[in-house]
This record gives C-alpha cells, sequence and structure tokens, in this order.
C-alpha cells in the first residue's frame, strides 16, 4: 500500500523553484554533526543566515500572513518547501528556535493586533530566535505548578525566579516564558505568557553541563541551560493573552509541542544506518546479508516511516484547520516510544560500536552514539510520555464525562 501524498503539477513546478534556490544558498559548510552540541559558531551562523534569507523568500514561515512577515502561502507550497529542505539534512527553521512554531503560533492566537505587528516580523523573517522557558524546579509536567513571580509594578512587570532545562548553546534573542502573575488565584487562572528581550538587565543564563542531552533536532539543541531572573523589568506590553491568562495561552503553546505542530521529513539516522550496514562487514559479507540484521533493519523503518506519516497528517490537518483531537499526543507518544525501540534494535544490531563515537571504533560517524542517548533524553521534554497517554485519554473521553478538547491554533 502506498501511503505517500500526491502532487499537483503546480506543486511539482514550484519544487523545481524551491530547489533551484536552494541549490544556490545552501553552504556545504552547513552540515548537521552527529551531535548538535558540537555545531560550531561558524555552522550556526550559517543556519541563521540561511534562515534571514528564507524569511525574506517568505519560506521560513511560509503559511504566516504576509502582514506579520510569513508567506502567505498555501499548505501546498509549505509541504514542498519542508521536504525540500529537509532533503538537505536540514529542518524549518534550519536552527533550535521555538519561537516561530511555538511561540509565534500562540501570538498569533492569543496577542493583539499591536502585539503581533511587533514581534511577529522579527521571528518569522528568521531576524531574531527565541528560546521556550518553561520547566521549573517545582513544574516540570505539572507546568501549572510555575512559581516564577510575575509582579505588576506601573507599565512594567518585575519577574524573579528560575527556568531550567533550557535549550539550546549559542544564545538566543528572545525568551518565551509562562509565569504566576498572582500567588493568591485558583491554579490555571494566575498564570502569565511573556515574550522577554534575552538582554534585559537581571537575566543570567548558566549551562547545565551535566545533563547535555545532544542528538536533537536543531543547531546546538543538546546543551540545556538554567535562566535567573533577579528583578527583570519588563514591559506590561510583553504579556501575552492578558494578565492571569496566561493558561489559554498555554493550551495553544502545549498543543504544538505535544505533536500537532508536526514536522515533515525523513529520519536521517536509518539513512546512516542502511548505508553503515550496507558498507560494513561481519564474517566476510556485509551486515544487510545476515537474515538477523535484515529483519531489524525493516522494523526501524517501519518504526521511523509510521512516525513520519503521523507528523506528515498532523502538519495537514493543523494548516488546513481540520478538527484536532487525540492526534498530536498520539504523535508525540509513538515518537518517544519508538526512538527507545529503534536505539534497542541498533543496539542489538552493532553492539558496543553502537555506544561510542570514536573514530575508530563507533559507529555511522557517531551518529548511532548519539541516538542512544537521544532516545532516553527524547521521553521527557515536551510532556513526558505518560502525560502523552493521559491527553488522549482525556480526548477520546475515557474517564470523564467531557472530552477534553485541543488548544486552540486558529
Amino acid at each position: 500500500m502506498d501511503f505517500e501524498p500526491t502532487y499537483t503539477p503546480e506543486q511539482e513546478e514550484f519544487r523545481q523553484d524551491v530547489r533551484e534556490w536552494l541549490a544556490e544558498n545552501v553552504s556545504p559548510d552547513i552540515a548537521h554533526p552527529p551531535d548538535s552540541i558540537n555545531i560550531t559558531e561558524e555552522q550556526y551562523q550559517l543556519r541563521r543566515g540561511l534562515g534571514r534569507k528564507l524569511g525574506e523568500k517568505g519560506w521560513l514561515w511560509a503559511t504566516a500572513p504576509e502582514e506579520y512577515g510569513g508567506g502567505g502561502l498555501s499548505l501546498d507550497h509549505a509541504v514542498v518547501i519542508e521536504e525540500e529542505v529537509d532533503s538537505y539534512g536540514l529542518t524549518i527553521p534550519p536552527y533550535y528556535d521555538s519561537g516561530g512554531r511555538l511561540g509565534g503560533a500562540s501570538i498569533m492566537v492569543w496577542g493583539t493586533d499591536e502585539q503581533k505587528q511587533t514581534f511577529l516580523p522579527p521571528i518569522f523573517r528568521g531576524q531574531v530566535r527565541t528560546w521556550q522557558l518553561l520547566t521549573e524546579p517545582e513544574a516540570g509536567s505539572d507546568l501549572a505548578n510555575a512559581k516564577m513571580s510575575a509582579d505588576r509594578d506601573g507599565d512594567e512587570y518585575v519577574i524573579n525566579g528560575q527556568k531550567i532545562y533550557v535549550g539550546s548553546s549559542l544564545g538566543c534573542d528572545y525568551m518565551w516564558t509562562i509565569t504566576c502573575t498572582d500567588n493568591e488565584a485558583p491554579r490555571h487562572q494566575n498564570l502569565g505568557w511573556f515574550m522577554i528581550p534575552a538582554d534585559l538587565p537581571g537575566i543570567t543564563i548558566q549551562p547545565m553541563e551535566l545533563l547535555i542531552s545532544g542528538g536533537e533536532s536543531g543547531a546546538g539543541s543538546g546543551v540545556k541551560n538554567t535562566v535567573f531572573f533577579d528583578n527583570v523589568r519588563v514591559p506590561a506590553f510583553n504579556l501575552i493573552g492578558g494578565e492571569n491568562e496566561g493558561w489559554k495561552v498555554a493550551t495553544t503553546h502545549l498543543e504544538l509541542e505535544h505533536g500537532t505542530g508536526g514536522r515533515i521529513g525523513r529520519n536521517w539516522l536509518v539513512d546512516h544506518l542502511f548505508e553503515y550496514c550496507r558498507e560494513n562487514q561481519r564474517n566476510g559479507q556485509p551486515l544487510t546479508k545476515d537474515p538477523d540484521v535484515r529483519d531489524k533493519l525493516i522494523d526501524i523503518y517501519v518504526e521511523a516511516e509510521i512516525a513520519r506519516l503521523f507528523n506528515l497528517r498532523n502538519y495537514w490537518m493543523r494548516h488546513s484547520k481540520a478538527e484536532i483531537t487525540y492526534e498530536g499526543p498520539q504523535a508525540s507518544y509513538w515518537r518517544k516510544m519508538s526512538g527507545l525501540r529503534m536505539s534497542q534494535s541498533i543496539l542489538d544490531i552493532l553492539g558496543p560500536s553502537a555506544l561510542t563515537f570514536d573514530p575508530q571504533w563507533g559507529a555511522a560517524e557517531g551518529h548511532m552514539e548519539a541516538h542512544q542517548r537521544s532516545a532516553i533524553v527524547a521521553i521527557h521534554p515536551g510532556g513526558t510520555a505518560d502525560i502523552q497517554k493521559l491527553i488522549m485519554a482525556r480526548r477520546i473521553g475515557i474517564g470523564r464525562e467531557v472530552r477534553e478538547k485541543a488548544g486552540a491554533l486558529a
């Protein structure tokens, strides 16, 4: 059965334009290392430069309205752009940036017209990069327990507290974060979302050097940080959604983070693994000739293809404004658990060489070792595997009289 989408003549014509443009604008030095923490400053700047060029073309956030710096293009065009960028082993954007995928999308739903005009064009044109700051020492999966305070003082809020597990390396321009705006109000009615300039006085970024995860998508996203706020004064204008209305903004942000955002593209780890198994021998013949290895390679391919198709479906549903229920957490849960299953199969095939990036003994230039670590780490960010199961249950009505609705996306 063929699950691949079909393309219109218009899409294929547009695809040729995109291919020609990428061939002229993607530097050969932009290659992605196996472990995202090893990306150099030069590679990062090349990616940021490519992001700005894509933004100028309207291809960075192709479906976002032109008036806010997007491309104003159709879903058909956006799919082609994502696929062609993916052919270079890159994503949209070609660097870690929660601003466009999460913060920007949330501002589109909950921001005022003036806030949209102020914050969105720099994001959608690739001029700024944004970190998301969610987790705290007392607020992980239970995000509504956020304690970082934001106290109103005239036309400003004074923010104090800390956020942990914040990606990535190489800095950011804005911080998209949830705070507690009223210590006395009930849960879910006491929160606020802010877009905070990263260069404000009182912000300190401290790398969490013992918790480098590596292997994640996006340049430098494997590095995690603690971010401290010490009497940071933020304009009240930067509060999105209104005072004590942060949880409604969270429903949009988390809906996208939990899998509804959908990334189009292949799992390039599979290609690296297949290539390694074709080119390396065991008992005098290529690994791909071993029946047990072949069986496990098929399992790995199927796992990756199901994840890709889930993402493709969610990408289409989001941008075509189809009704969404359980699909986001379903895709997220599959990605998390299939990553673990794939890592075990890779270990079964390659043995100890999957556990080292040593040039002599490691497999596939370190890609397998990076995946062994990242597969374990990946079951936690963006809502744990158990959280995804809980959301799915609520969305299909298990244990509740009223089904939970998906977060607003438009």
